[in-house]
């Protein structure tokens, strides 16, 4: 395995980070504190093609592939301060485009992936519940046929991208076979449709614009021909784009690591006291070590997963510590800068005190890190490791 970027990586990296250093974020701490899903900002990079990186060409997309994705995304995740716009950007592509990209016919890819790519469409993953999160298979939302096609009833929530997106990925039981993986079926659900309620948006403590929020369906009639796979195929549909979701939505998470570290930086060798730079002293550089250890550890796993996707094979061992080992790296990064700029860190006008708060959802989204390491058990071998719940 050869990780060295080729030169046209390094020049899209180069290009990636100028575009969001210059173009993104402009309002970041005003639309935090509003809790505003940035519209403009959304436009400019359906125009730089961010939407449709993972997306071929034919759909309109920029066709790159995977360890190139990872690469971009990083990028983003470096020069964009606006966390919850890059999260947003995430849910679009791996809550909702990778569904299609790997599971639609090519009447739904047609229909769908362009106008996704291009930013007229907002993609959302309609999964949680009220009673039934990680645990996948107790959903209770159901899709009843009727007539050519099916009645969709049911709740979700914490819908991230769910009070401003036009397309759904939507999981719901239409059976009840012998087995619980068997159960489940995928459909495309636009917002549009007749029942589709955008109940409530909820509040948050970070990612503030990203918009999370209920989403109903009361009797929604969905036209067989939005099946994602084939009826009772759900399940198998959710999980071959796990991998997907738990590594390529972290790697602008690396990008932000790499940020907070050259902030911490700076502030160690411009702040002075008792006559020194504070970087002097080993409570603040020793952190920073650590810092630059994390990134470096993250960065490597993240792009072994992209060279294995790229090479068509298996990551789910990998994307699984990858979720982990990153979000919990960041959250400790970003705590550390807030440690290393003192009272300023804990200040809202300074930005590191929303590096944190935006930093504490990822070990919670894309499935908590405990139901994560009970399925990293699993995957070693470890008997009845997930006895106690989360997806199998």
């Amino acid at each position: 395995m050869d990780f060295e970027l080729t030169v046209e990586q390094r020049a899209l990296r180069k290009e990636v980070i100028a575009f969001a250093q210059q173009e993104l974020g402009r309002d970041a701490a005003a639309d935090d504190r509003e809790g505003r899903f940035p519209r403009e900002d959304w436009r400019r990079c359906a125009e730089f093609g961010v939407l449709g990186w993972p997306v071929p060409e034919e759909y309109g997309g920029r066709g790159f592939d995977p360890l190139t994705t990872i690469v971009a995304l990083e990028a983003l995740g470096y020069g964009c301060r606006d966390n919850g716009l890059v999260f947003a950007v995430n849910n679009h592509l791996w809550g909702c485009a990778i569904y299609l990209l790997l599971h639609g016919t090519e009447e739904q890819k047609q229909r769908y992936l362009r106008p996704l790519s291009a930013g007229t469409l907002i993609g959302a993953h309609a999964l949680s519940e009220p009673e039934a999160g990680s645990d996948v298979l107790s959903m209770t939302t159901t899709a009843e046929r009727d007539g050519d096609g099916y009645r969709l009833h049911g709740t979700k929530c914490f819908i991230s991208n769910g009070p401003v997106a036009d397309v759904f990925v939507v999981l719901a039981r239409t059976g009840d076979g012998a087995r619980a993986q068997d159960q489940l079926s995928a459909f495309v659900v636009t917002s549009d449709m007749p029942g589709v309620v955008k109940a409530r948006e909820l509040p948050k403590m970070g990612l503030r614009t990203t918009p999370m929020g209920i989403v109903e369906f009361d009797g929604t009639p969905v036209p067989a021909a939005n099946l994602l796979g084939r009826e009772g195929a759900g399940y198998p549909v959710f999980t071959s784009t796990i991998e997907w979701e738990r590594s390529f939505m972290f790697a602008p998470q690396v990008g932000a690591m790499e940020r907070i570290l050259e902030t911490s930086v700076q502030q160690a060798n411009s702040r002075e006291q008792f006559g020194r730079t504070i970087g002097t002293f080993q409570a603040v550089s020793h952190p920073i070590a650590d810092m630059k250890i994390r990134l470096e550890l993250a960065r490597t796993l993240l792009y072994r997963i992209g060279w294995l996707k790229r090479e068509g094979r298996l990551a789910l061992l990998e994307a699984t510590m990858a979720k982990i080992f990153i979000s919990e790296s960041l959250v400790q990064t970003a705590m550390g800068a807030v440690e290393v700029h003192g009272a300023r860190g804990y200040l809202t006008d300074d930005g590191i005190e929303r590096e944190l708060r935006d930093a504490l959802g990822g070990p919670i989204y894309a499935g908590t890190n405990a139901v994560q390491r009970g399925i990293l058990a699993e995957l070693l071998g470890v008997r009845g490791a997930l006895s106690s719940g989360g997806p199998r």
